[in-house]
């Protein structure tokens, strides 16, 4: 996830949380995640060249949530197309 499929890091961090102690809510979020990696073997990052910027986002979740007792934020940074790095944290 970390070097290859940014597309469900924000997944499996949440998943992660759960792997002491997981109930049938969790199972369920694994086998969804499961189907989808399995629809999506084809999917990669594109580094076309062109143009050769480098771009970066970034974004925040300021705890909304009020059973959440920290926020999220996270980056990507891209050139040529292509994600080179990115990190989600909370």
């Amino acid at each position: 996830m970390s070097f290859s499929r940014p597309n469900i890091a924000y997944a499996v961090s949440k998943l992660s949380r759960y792997t002491q102690c997981p109930n049938q809510e969790h199972w369920d979020a694994l086998a969804r995640l499961m189907r989808y990696l399995r629809g999506s073997m084809d999917y990669a990052i594109e580094y076309n060249g062109f143009p050769a910027v480098l771009e970066g986002y970034n974004d925040a979740n300021w705890i909304s949530d009020s059973d959440e007792t920290k926020s999220t934020s996270g980056y990507v940074f891209t050139l040529g197309g292509g994600a080179i790095t990115w990190r989600s944290v909370k």
